[in-house]
C-alpha cells in the first residue's frame, strides 16, 4: 500500500475560512473540490430542479392521469436496499398524492433474476394493474417492457443504471443516464429518481388544481428513505446527493422517520439521534439487503412501509436474524474464495490483473459481498460466481463483480461480450460494480478474457493500492467534540470521510479477541489509543499510518482514539 496526501487548494481553504467554516473542515472540504460556502448549503431550495430530467413531464402527466382515472398502479422493485427504499418511497409518495390503488412486486433473486422480465410483466397484469412503474431497474428491460405494453399496460421506467444499445419501449423513461438527459447529477440513486418523479407529479397535480401550494402534501417525510437508499447504493455523493442525504439525516436525528427505520436502528443497536452515513451504509443497509440476498425483499419493503411500531419491530428483528445468517455464510465463502484466489498465483508473485473464482457451494445471494472483500484484499477487479439455483438454470453461473479505480467493470464486460460472443448470457452494472450470467462450461474462458482486458487497461501503478489521506492532524484537533462534528457531516462515495496520516511512534501493541490490534501511539508528543480492526501482525517501532478520528466510550468516559486504516509498506 502507498499512502498519498490529497492536494489542498490554499485559495479554496482561505475562502471557506473567511466565510466562517472551521479551519479543519475548510481544509477537508477544499481537498474534496468545494470552493465556496454556498456549495455547503444543504437546503431543499438548493436541490436541482426536477425539470432537468428528461421525460419527467411525461412521467408526471402519465401518473396524474392515472390518479384522476383511479387506475391501478404497480411498482416493480429491485431486491437491494436502493430498490427497496425506492419502492417504499414510490408507494408512500403516490398514496400521499392521491393514488388509491398502489401495489408492488419485487422479483426473486434466484427464480426471477434482475429487472422487469416478460414473466414479471405477466404477473403484474394478472394482479389487475393498469400502470407498471419500475424503480431502480428497467432501463435494460427491453423484452419485459415490450411484453407489458403488449398486455395493455402503461409503463413508466425510473432507473439510474446505464442503458444498453436499445431503450425499452416505455411510455416514459426517467433516468439521468439515458441519452439526451442533461440532468447535472448523473449519480442520482434509484430512490432519488423516484423521489424526483414524485416532486414533478406534485407540481403537475398542483397545476391541475388538486391542491394549492399551502396545502400540498409534504414529500419531505420521504427524505430519510431517500438518504438511506442513496448511501446504501454507494453512488457518488455529489452536491445534490449530499443535500438529499443531509436532509434525510436531519429528520432521522429529530425522530422524524418511518417506524421501520426507527426499528432498524434499535435492532442494530444504533442511536438515531446521532445517526450518520456510516449507520446507513453499515447498519441499516445490510439488514435490508440481507432479505434480498437470502430470503424475500418483501420483508424489507414491508418494514419500510408499515406505520405500526410493533409490526416494524417484528420485521426489523427478522431482518436482523437474516443478516446474522448472511454474515455466517459470507464468512465461510470468504475463506474459501481467498483460498481459491491464492491458488491462482505463487506466493512470490503478484496476483493476476483480474480475479475470477467459482465454487459449487457458493450462495448466489452473497457473491457480491465476497467479491468486494476479495477485491479489497488483492486490489484487483474481482468476480465471484455461484451456481444458479433457478429451476432449469442449474448449468448457469451468476457472477457479481467489484472493481478498482481506473477499471470500468461494465465496459470491460461489454468488451468481453464483443470479443467472445456467447460467453456472456446477460450482464449489466456500473463502473465499480457489475453482474453477469455465464454457462458453467465457459467459466475459464470468461476468467481469461477478463484478465486479458485488465492486462490491457491497467497500468502497474494502478495495480498498487493507494490510500488517499488528508495528511497530518494538528494536535489541537485531537478532541472528542471535533471527532463528533466530523461524524455528523455527510461523507461517502466520491466525498470520502477524513483519513489522516503521519509517521507515528508505536509505544505498545496487543491483540484483542485474537483478531484486532490494540495500539498505544505517540502523536505530536502525546500518547493516544488506537485500534486496527482485523489486523493481527505487529507493527514496527515507527510506522507511517493512516487513521480516522474516533471516540471510544468506556464507563462514561469519552476519549479520542485513532482507527487505523492502513500502513505504508
Amino acid at each position: 500500500m502507498k499512502i498519498i496526501n490529497r492536494e489542498i487548494p490554499p485559495r479554496a481553504v482561505w475562502a471557506l475560512e473567511q466565510a466562517g467554516v472551521h479551519p479543519l473542515l475548510a481544509r477537508l472540504y477544499a481537498a474534496r473540490g468545494v470552493h465556496s460556502k454556498d456549495e455547503l448549503d444543504d437546503g431543499l431550495a438548493r436541490l436541482l430542479p426536477p425539470d432537468g430530467l428528461r421525460s419527467i413531464t411525461q412521467a408526471a402527466t402519465l401518473l396524474a392521469d392515472a390518479i384522476a382515472q383511479d387506475r391501478r398502479l404497480c411498482i416493480v422493485a429491485d431486491y437491494d436496499c436502493d430498490g427497496a427504499t425506492a419502492c417504499a418511497v414510490g408507494v408512500r409518495g403516490l398514496r400521499l398524492l392521491g393514488a388509491r390503488h398502489v401495489d408492488y412486486l419485487v422479483p426473486d433473486r434466484v427464480t426471477d433474476g434482475y429487472g422487469l422480465t416478460p414473466p414479471i410483466a405477466e404477473r403484474v397484469h394478472a394482479r389487475g394493474a393498469d400502470v407498471l412503474i419500475t424503480v431502480d431497474n428497467g432501463i435494460a428491460s427491453v423484452e419485459g417492457v415490450a411484453r407489458a405494453k403488449a398486455l395493455g399496460l402503461a409503463v413508466l421506467v425510473t432507473d439510474h443504471h446505464l442503458p444498453g444499445p436499445a431503450l425499452p419501449p416505455a411510455d416514459a423513461i426517467v433516468n439521468p443516464n439515458q441519452p439526451g438527459c442533461g440532468f447535472e447529477s448523473k449519480a442520482l440513486a434509484g430512490v432519488g429518481v423516484m423521489f424526483y418523479v414524485l416532486l414533478a407529479l406534485r407540481s403537475e397535480l398542483r397545476a391541475r388544481g388538486r391542491f394549492d401550494a399551502a396545502r400540498q402534501p409534504r414529500l419531505d417525510a420521504l427524505l430519510p428513505l431517500v438518504a438511506l437508499g442513496t448511501v446504501a447504493d454507494v453512488v457518488r455523493l455529489d452536491a445534490n446527493n449530499r443535500r438529499l442525504v443531509a436532509q434525510g439525516l436531519k429528520r432521522v436525528r429529530a425522530g422524524q422517520m418511518p417506524a421501520g427505520m426507527a426499528a432498524l436502528f434499535r435492532a442494530a443497536g444504533r442511536q438515531a439521534q446521532v445517526a450518520n452515513t456510516f449507520d446507513f451504509g453499515f447498519a441499516l443497509g445490510p439488514r435490508i439487503n440481507a432479505a434480498g440476498r437470502l430470503a424475500d425483499m418483501t420483508l424489507g419493503i414491508e418494514c419500510l412501509l408499515t406505520d405500526d411500531p410493533a409490526r416494524a419491530d417484528e420485521l426489523a428483528q427478522t431482518l436482523d436474524a437474516i443478516n446474522r445468517e448472511r454474515r455466517e455464510i459470507e464468512g465461510d465463502m470468504r475463506t474459501q474464495a481467498f483460498a481459491l484466489a491464492e491458488n491462482l498465483f505463487d506466493a512470490t508473485e503478484a496476483p493476476p490483473p483480474a480475479v475470477s473464482v467459482f465454487d459449487p457451494d457458493f450462495h448466489e445471494g452473497v457473491v457480491g459481498i465476497v467479491a468486494s472483500r476479495l477485491k479489497d484484499k488483492l486490489h484487483r477487479p474481482t468476480f465471484v460466481f455461484a451456481a444458479s439455483a433457478a429451476p432449469g438454470k442449474e448449468h448457469e453461473l451468476k457472477g457479481s463483480g467489484r472493481s478498482i479505480p481506473g477499471f470500468h467493470l461494465r465496459d470491460a464486460l461489454d468488451l468481453v461480450a464483443k470479443r467472445h460472443p456467447g460467453v456472456l448470457l446477460r450482464f449489466g452494472g456500473h463502473a465499480m460494480a457489475a453482474g453477469c450470467t455465464i454457462a458453467e462450461e465457459h467459466f475459464e474462458r470468461f476468467e481469461q478474457a477478463l484478465a486479458q482486458v485488465a492486462q490491457e487497461w491497467l497500468a502497474p501503478a494502478t495495480l498498487t493500492r493507494q490510500l488517499e489521506t488528508d495528511g497530518p492532524l494538528a494536535p489541537e484537533y485531537r478532541r472528542a467534540e471535533l471527532a463528533d462534528a466530523l461524524q455528523r457531516e455527510v461523507w461517502g462515495q466520491g466525498f470520502a470521510a477524513p483519513v489522516f496520516s503521519e509517521e507515528l511512534e508505536v509505544l505498545g501493541q496487543r491483540l484483542v479477541k485474537e483478531k484486532h490490534l490494540s495500539l498505544k501511539l505517540r502523536h505530536q508528543g502525546e500518547p493516544v489509543d488506537a485500534i486496527w480492526f482485523g489486523r493481527t501482525e505487529p507493527l514496527p517501532a515507527r510506522a507511517l499510518l493512516a487513521y480516522r478520528l474516533d471516540v471510544n466510550e468506556w464507563r462514561g468516559e469519552r476519549r479520542v482514539q485513532f482507527v487505523i486504516e492502513g500502513a505504508q509498506g
